[in-house]
């Protein structure tokens, strides 16, 4: 029987990738406005790069360019960019449709709630309380919980530990073929793949589920517990 569904925030939840191009491009029009000597074109794809080598939550991403253009940071040029970036993201951050009611809903039926993130804390937390979400999860596990990033079995172990739950009684959701659902599975849990989130275009996520709305979750709860 289901009792708990575990969840990845990003991609999953809320629209990650499309928070993150709007609040970076804005950050670069603000900062070239400051006088950063880049076509827009190509400080985009310079922080592209940078993400891509240190990874999407990479917190200096603009103290890095400016370095790498100036060798130092320009305060003027990084605050400006700062602001805007935090600016442009909180207006994107939004929640799939569907995502908070079909939340209540599985609240309502008696369900427990967590997600694990590989976001860092405060970020995942930021997020989660942006959208007035923090008060609808059980359980939340960051890579700041864990240390170790899916599809390591630590972060869902240690979700299951906090739920009080076995691996059986919990489907976990995400988009991330490769790190939700090969790590949910390899420590017994059954997956959904949220199809509506995925930016791989994966053909087989190897899943027991595959969704194209969150709201889809009602009948398989139903299904599964066979009501």
């Amino acid at each position: 029987m289901i009792k708990a569904l575990i969840f990845d925030l990003d991609n999953t939840l809320v629209d990650f990738m499309l928070l993150k191009e709007r609040a970076v491009d804005a950050a670069v029009h603000a900062m070239i406005d400051a006088g950063l000597d880049l076509a827009h074109d190509d400080a985009i794809k310079r922080i592209n790069d940078i993400y891509s080598r240190e990874g999407i939550e990479y917190q200096t991403v603009f103290d890095h360019l400016l370095k790498d253009v100036y060798g130092s940071v320009d305060q003027e040029i990084i605050s400006s960019g700062v602001v805007a970036y935090r600016k442009a993201r909180e207006a994107a951050l939004k929640p799939y449709p569907k995502v908070f009611h079909t939340l209540i809903e599985l609240i309502k039926m008696g369900l427990k709630l967590a997600v694990v993130s590989d976001a860092p804390a405060r970020e995942a937390w930021l997020r989660l309380s942006y959208i007035n979400f923090h008060h609808l999860f059980d359980v939340v596990i960051t890579f700041d919980d864990s240390h170790e990033k899916k599809p390591s079995p630590v972060p869902f172990n240690l979700a299951l530990e906090k739920l009080n739950l076995k691996a059986e009684e919990c489907l976990m959701i995400g988009d991330w073929a490769e790190r939700d659902m090969v790590g949910a599975r390899a420590v017994g849990m059954k997956t959904v793949f949220a199809r509506y989130g995925d930016t791989f275009n994966t053909i087989n996520p190897k899943s027991d589920y595959d969704i194209n709305s969150i709201s889809e979750l009602i009948d398989i709860v139903k299904k599964e517990n066979k009501l």
